[in-house]
C-alpha cells in the first residue's frame, strides 16, 4: 500500500508510509471486533461520546478515504519542494488509473466536491476555446454571438440554472432538447430535433457551444444515443459532455455500444464515491484538451499543491481496493440490477421502464393495471364499469398504490435502498439503483430475492383494492347521506364523508358536529371483525372530517360496506340528537321549576306574614296561632315534557300510610326543607326512561 510513497527517496515520506501502514492495521483490527449483543460490527473507540455507534458502518475502505483528508492536512505542512513532488505524483497516478479503468485515453482529471462544478469548468473551457478574444473583450464577444448550451429534457432538475449562475449567462443561452415522443425511449434525447435546433441557432447568428448528454438519466437510467450525438457534435464543432451512473459500466468487460461511445466524448463527470461506498470522496471530471493555458484559465488545473491533494482520498481508496476490488463493486451492483430485472419480468402487474438496457445498473418499475379494451396479454384484473371519466382517476389510483407499495417495501427490505419518485409521463415509480446504495447498505442477492417475494405478497392487496375503488365510489354516490371524496393521495379503497342534517356543504371550515359523528363512526367500525383499516382525517383541500377506508386484503362486498357506514353514521346522529333534545327539555324544565318554586316561596311569605319569619317573635306567634302548610314541589315528566305539582304525591302517600300532618308545631319553630332534587334521565342507544323526583 505504501509502495508508491516509498518510491520517492525521502526519509520523511518513508516514515509517513510506515505510519500509514500502522494506521491501516489498526483499522483492520478494530473492524474485526464484533458486538456480542446484536452481532453487528462495532468500531470501538472510533468516535467516543454520544456519536459512538450512531454513524453508519463505512468499512475499512471508507476509513481509508476519511484518513486521506487527515493525511492531506499533514502532508500540506511539508516544505514546498517535497509537497510539489508528492502532490504531482498523487494527481498523475490517480488520473492515469481512472483513465485506464474507464477507457478514457489521454485524458486529464479535475477533482471537485460539488458534482456540477466540473461541468461549469468545462463550459468555461469551451467558451475560452471558441471565443479567442474572450480574455480581452469579455462578455462583449458573447453579446455579438451568443453561445448556446443544449440540455436534455430528462436532465437533472436545476442543472441549467446552475450553469447560468456560475457562468454569468442569461437563461436564453440554454436550449432544452425534447425527448423522443413517437420512436424510441421517452427519456432519450431526440437527435433529429436537436439537429434542427442547431441549424436554427446558426441561422440566427448564435454559436452552438456545448451539449450535455446522459449515460443513465437521473430519473430512470436511460442512455442517450451518444454515438449519433458525437457525430453531430463533430459536424458542428460542439463540445460533448456526458454524465450519468451508466458510465460506471465502462470499467466492466462487457459494455453496451451506447455507453462505450462515451469514451470518445470530450469530457465526462463521474461520482466514484457513491459507486464504491466511499464517504467524502470527490467527484471526477475527465476531459481532453491540449492547451494547458486555457485549462488553467478555466480552473481545471491549478498551480497550488494543496488543490492537487483533493485526489488523495480517492488515491488511497484505489490503493486499498486495487483494480479487482474496484471493478468487483461495480460488477456486483450491475448483477443485482439484472437479477431484479429478470425476476420482475416474471411477476404479473409489474411494468419495467428500462427493459431494453440490460446493462443499466438502474431498475425502475411500478405496479400497473391495464384499462379494459387494451391488449389482453397484458391486461390485469378488470375494473368493473369503468367510465371514460375514470381514466384520470385510474392514473391517480395507481400512483397512490405505488407510493404505498414503495413505503411497504422500504420497511420490509431496508437493505434494498429502494426509492419512490414521480415521473411526468409514467407517474409514481419505484427505483432500484444498487450502484448508488449497495456498497453502503451492503445489499446482497438474498435481499433482491426478498424484495421480489415482498412484491408478490403485496400484489393481491393492490389488485383487490384497485378493483374495489370504482365499485365503492358508485355505491357511495348512490347512498343518501354519504359524499364520496376524491383524494388522489389516498391509497386505500376510498374516502367518504357523512353529511349530517346541519352540514353546511358550501363551507370548507371544520365542523365540530361532523367530527363527533365521524369519531363515533370510527370507533364503531374498528370494533367490527374485519381486515379493513379505518381512520379519520381532514378532507382533501378542506378542513372537514372524513372517513378513510384502507387497503383490502380479500374480497369485500362494497355495497354491504357502504350500507354499514351509512347505517352506523345515521344511528350515531340520531342518538346524539335525542341526547341533545332531552338535555334541552330538562334544562328548560329545571328553569321553569326554579321560577315556580320562587313564586311559591313568595306566596308562603305573604300568607304567613313577616312577623312569623322573625326567630323569637315567630316562635311565640306560632305557639298561639299555628299555621298548617302542605309540602309543595314540582315534578318534571320527561315523557310528556311538562312540569307538574307534587301535591298529589304527598296526599297519596299520606293516605296510604294513615299518617296526618301534625296539628301543632314544635316549641321552637324551624323551617323544614326537603333537599332539592333534579330529574334524572337514563339514556340508552335506542330509548330512554325518566325517574321523576320533586323540586321543593
Amino acid at each position: 500500500m505504501d509502495a508508491s510513497l516509498e518510491k520517492i527517496a525521502d526519509p520523511t515520506l518513508a516514515e509517513m508510509g510506515k505510519n500509514l501502514k500502522e494506521a491501516v492495521k489498526m483499522l483492520e483490527d478494530s473492524q474485526r471486533r464484533t458486538e456480542e449483543e446484536n452481532g453487528k460490527k462495532l468500531i470501538s473507540g472510533d468516535i467516543p461520546g454520544p456519536l459512538q455507534g450512531r454513524i453508519q458502518n463505512i468499512g475499512e475502505q471508507g476509513h481509508m478515504a476519511l484518513l486521506g483528508h487527515s493525511l492531506g492536512a499533514y502532508i500540506s505542512t511539508l516544505d514546498k519542494e517535497k509537497l510539489r513532488k508528492l502532490t504531482t505524483r498523487i494527481l498523475s497516478d490517480t488520473t492515469l488509473w481512472l483513465c485506464r479503468i474507464f477507457r478514457y485515453e489521454n485524458g486529464c482529471a479535475y477533482f471537485h466536491e460539488e458534482e456540477r462544478e466540473g461541468l461549469a469548468k468545462i463550459c468555461r473551457l469551451a467558451i475560452h476555446s471558441r471565443y479567442e478574444d474572450f480574455v480581452v473583450d469579455g462578455f462583449n464577444v458573447l453579446y455579438n454571438k451568443k453561445p448556446v448550451i443544449y440540455l436534455s429534457a430528462a436532465a437533472r432538475p436545476g442543472l441549467g440554472q446552475y450553469l447560468c449562475n456560475q457562468l454569468g449567462l442569461p437563461f436564453p443561452c440554454l436550449c432544452r432538447v425534447p425527448c423522443n415522443t413517437v420512436f424510441g425511449s421517452q427519456h432519450q434525447m431526440d437527435v433529429a430535433f436537436l439537429e434542427k435546433l442547431i441549424k436554427d441557432d446558426i441561422e440566427r447568428g448564435r454559436l452552438p457551444l456545448l451539449l450535455v448528454a446522459n449515460a443513465g438519466t437521473a430519473a430512470v437510467g436511460h442512455t442517450d444515443k451518444i454515438g449519433r450525438l458525437k457525430e453531430l457534435c463533430e459536424q458542428y464543432g460542439i463540445w460533448l459532455h456526458v454524465e450519468g451512473v451508466n458510465l460506471a459500466t465502462l470499467a466492466l468487460g462487457y459494455v453496451s455500444s451506447s455507453v462505450l461511445a462515451a469514451a470518445k466524448c470530450d469530457s465526462m463527470t463521474m461520482t466514484p464515491g457513491p459507486w464504491l461506498g466511499l464517504p467524502a470522496v470527490p467527484a471526477v471530471t475527465l476531459y481532453k484538451h491540449d492547451d494547458p493555458a486555457l485549462t488553467l484559465v478555466a480552473g481545471l488545473t491549478s498551480n497550488k499543491p494543496t488543490d492537487k491533494l483533493r485526489a488523495l482520498p480517492l488515491w488511497l481508496s484505489l490503493q486499498y481496493l486495487g483494480l479487482d476490488g474496484f471493478v468487483e463493486r461495480i460488477k456486483h451492483a450491475c448483477q443485482l440490477s439484472q437479477r431484479l430485472q429478470e425476476s420482475l419480468k416474471k411477476v404479473n402487474y409489474i411494468k419495467i421502464l428500462v427493459e431494453d438496457e440490460l446493462s443499466s445498473p438502474v431498475v425502475v418499475f411500478r405496479f400497473f393495471q391495464e384499462l379494459p379494451g387494451s391488449d389482453p396479454v397484458f391486461k390485469a384484473v378488470p375494473v368493473p364499469n369503468m367510465t371514460p371519466s375514470g381514466v384520470g382517476r385510474e392514473r391517480h389510483s395507481c400512483d397512490a398504490l405505488n407510493r404505498w407499495l414503495g413505503e411497504q417495501l422500504k420497511q420490509l427490505v431496508p437493505a434494498s435502498g429502494l426509492t419512490v419518485m414521480d415521473l411526468e409521463a409514467e407517474g409514481t415509480c419505484l427505483r432500484f439503483s444498487p450502484l448508488m446504495t449497495a456498497a453502503v447498505l451492503g445489499t446482497r442477492g438474498e435481499d433482491v430475492d426478498q424484495l421480489v417475494a415482498c412484491i408478490e405478497s403485496k400484489l393481491p392487496v393492490l389488485c383487490c383494492t384497485l378493483q374495489l375503488r370504482e365499485e365503492f365510489k358508485q355505491e357511495v354516490e348512490a347512498t343518501a347521506g354519504l359524499l364520496y371524496v376524491d383524494d388522489p393521495n389516498w391509497s386505500g379503497i376510498g374516502v367518504v364523508r357523512y353529511e349530517h342534517a346541519n352540514d353546511d356543504k358550501s363551507s370548507l371550515k371544520s365542523d365540530p358536529e361532523g367530527e363527533n359523528i365521524h369519531a363515533g363512526l370510527l370507533k364503531k367500525l374498528n370494533e367490527l371483525e374485519s381486515d379493513l383499516t379505518f381512520k379519520i382525517g381532514p378532507e382533501y383541500k378542506s378542513m372537514k372530517s372524513c372517513l378513510y377506508v384502507g387497503m383490502a386484503s380479500d374480497n369485500v362486498d362494497a355495497a354491504e360496506l357502504v350500507e354499514t357506514i351509512a347505517a352506523t353514521a345515521r344511528e350515531i346522529e340520531e342518538n346524539s340528537r335525542l341526547l341533545e333534545n332531552m338535555t334541552e327539555v330538562v334544562r328548560k324544565g329545571i328553569q321553569e321549576a326554579q321560577v315556580e318554586l320562587q313564586k311559591a316561596s313568595e306566596e308562603r311569605l305573604l300568607e304567613e306574614g313577616v312577623l312569623r319569619q322573625i326567630p323569637v317573635v315567630g316562635s311565640v306567634l306560632n305557639w298561639f296561632s299555628p299555621v298548617q302548610a302542605l309540602q309543595k314541589g314540582r315534578t318534571f315528566n320527561l315523557t310528556a315534557g311538562s312540569l307538574e305539582s307534587t301535591e298529589p304525591i304527598y296526599v297519596y302517600k299520606a293516605q296510604g300510610a294513615g299518617v296526618t300532618l301534625p296539628p301543632t308545631p314544635s316549641g321552637s319553630r324551624t323551617k323544614q326543607r326537603l333537599p332539592e332534587t333534579a330529574c334524572v334521565a337514563e339514556v340508552s342507544s335506542l330509548s330512554f326512561s325518566a325517574v321523576c323526583l320533586p323540586f321543593l
